[in-house]
C-alpha cells in the first residue's frame, strides 16, 4: 500500500488493522485510511485487541480519533463504527478477525459476511474478497465470481489491485475517469434544463421576415384602394385603375 512501512508492516501482521483500514476507506484518501490503524494504535500507545476496543469507553475512543490531525474526515462516527466492528468480531468470531475469511466455506459465504460488518456496502464487501484473494491467497471456492469485476485478473479497479507505484497510478486513473464521467452525468440535465424552450409553430429568421414582407405589401394595396374609392386621384396601377372605372 502506498503508506509508510510501518503502516504496511502492521497491515499485512494484524487482521484487524486491515479490516479496520478497509472500513476507514471512504470519504478520504487511500492513504489517510490505510494509515488510520497504525495512527490509532500510536495515540493508545499500544496495539489493541478486538476484545478491547468492543469494551473502550466511546467518548474517550472518539476523543482518540478527533485529536488532530483527525484518523478521518468524520471522526466520532468513524470510532463509533470501529467500535461496532469490534463487538461484531467478538461475539461472532471469538474476537479474531481472521476468523472471518478463514472459516468461510465458499465465496458467497465470505462475501455475505464481509457484507454484514459496519461501514461495508455491497461494492466495498466486493473489494476486500478480491483483495483477500489477490493478496493474502484466501480463495475458498467461487471468490472470484463473489468479488464481481473486482476479482478478474489483471484488472486495475480498487485497492485490491495495488502491489506498486505503477497500479497505483493505474487504479487512480480509472477512479477519476469515473468520477468524471458521473459529473458529466449529473450535469446533463441541468443543461438540458438551461436550454431556452422553442416555441410552437416559430419560424426561422428569414421566414418571418418573407412573412412581414408580404403582410405588408397587402396592407399598402388595401390602403391604395381605400384611396380609389374616396377620389380616385391614383392612376399609376393599372390594376386599381380599371377597379376604379368599373
Amino acid at each position: 500500500m502506498p503508506v509508510a512501512p510501518e503502516a504496511n508492516e502492521l497491515l499485512s501482521r494484524s487482521p484487524l488493522a486491515l479490516v479496520i483500514a478497509l472500513l476507514l476507506d471512504q470519504q478520504v484518501t487511500l492513504e489517510k485510511a490505510f494509515s488510520g490503524p497504525l495512527d490509532m494504535v500510536q495515540r493508545l500507545g499500544h496495539e489493541p485487541s478486538a476484545a478491547e476496543l468492543a469494551e473502550f469507553d466511546p467518548d474517550r475512543l472518539a476523543a482518540i480519533f478527533s485529536e488532530r490531525p483527525a484518523l478521518h474526515r468524520y471522526p466520532k462516527a468513524m470510532a463509533a463504527r470501529v467500535q461496532d466492528l469490534a463487538r461484531i468480531i467478538v461475539d461472532q468470531y471469538d474476537g479474531d478477525a481472521a476468523r472471518l475469511w478463514e472459516t468461510a466455506g465458499s465465496g458467497t459465504e465470505l462475501l455475505q459476511r464481509v457484507a454484514a460488518l459496519p461501514g461495508f456496502g455491497a461494492q466495498k464487501a466486493q473489494i476486500f474478497v478480491a483483495l483477500l484473494g489477490k493478496q493474502l491467497g484466501v480463495r475458498p471456492e467461487g471468490w472470484r465470481e463473489a468479488a464481481g469485476p473486482y476479482g478478474g485478473e489483471g484488472t486495475r479497479l480498487s485497492v485490491a489491485d495495488i502491489t506498486d507505484a505503477e497500479s497505483l497510478a493505474e487504479v487512480r486513473s480509472y477512479k477519476q475517469a469515473l468520477k468524471a464521467a458521473a459529473k458529466a452525468k449529473a450535469a446533463a440535465p441541468a443543461a438540458q434544463a438551461g436550454r431556452p424552450a422553442r416555441r410552437r409553430g416559430s419560424r426561422s429568421g428569414s421566414l418571418g421576415a418573407a412573412g412581414r414582407d408580404r403582410r405588408g405589401r397587402r396592407g399598402f394595396r388595401l390602403r391604395l384602394r381605400l384611396r380609389l374609392c374616396g377620389g380616385g386621384r391614383f392612376r399609376g396601377n393599372a390594376r386599381l385603375s380599371s377597379g376604379a372605372a368599373a
